[in-house]
């Protein structure tokens, strides 16, 4: 089945099954490697991407749902890796192994897009869903308050180590 969806702000045309993980159909055939699968079942939020603004997991969402509409995935945030968010995630060093941050940075964006100027408890609510196992939830939290230009709602300092324990809505392991 021919699908047609704009990607980046390009047109594109696919022809594959409608049932098609977005995912798949953006790694493989439009090579945009940028987009990760992690888990498979939305539960750990690598495959994020914007369809018609709105974040979405893509390894369980069909082609077939972006018919006609809008994707954006990490590539086309800042293709010169300009967004407020890669600066602030490279200026804080946020990542560590990297697997999971273009999902991260793809939450965090759609978080910023509808809320400019978050709390903390904001950024917590709207990340949980993104799985970090190298545990850089703090310097994420850090980062997304440094590309919105606010201070931690907390009283925290803007140093990713300013408060030990779990964030995020993560437990300790």
């Amino acid at each position: 089945m021919r699908i047609t969806f704009r990607v980046n702000g390009r047109s594109a045309t696919v022809d594959v099954p409608p049932d098609t993980p977005l995912l798949w159909v953006l790694r493989d055939e439009m090579e945009l490697k940028g987009t990760k699968f992690g888990c498979g079942i939305a539960q750990c939020g690598a495959c994020t991407v914007h369809l018609n603004g709105s974040p979405l997991r893509s390894c369980i969402t069909p082609v077939s749902a972006a018919e006609n509409g809008e994707i954006l995935t990490i590539e086309g945030l800042s293709p010169d890796g300009t967004h407020p968010l890669q600066q602030a995630w490279q200026e804080l060093d946020v990542p560590q192994c990297g697997y999971c941050q273009a999902g991260q940075i793809m939450s965090a964006a759609a978080l910023l897009q509808r809320n400019p100027r978050p709390t903390d408890a904001d950024i917590d609510a709207a990340m949980a869903g993104n799985i970090c196992r190298c545990a850089t939830y703090l310097r994420i939290r850090a980062a997304i308050h440094r590309a919105a230009g606010t201070a931690a709602a907390d009283g925290e300092a803007e140093s990713p180590t300013a408060v030990p324990g779990p964030s995020l809505g993560q437990e300790a392991s």
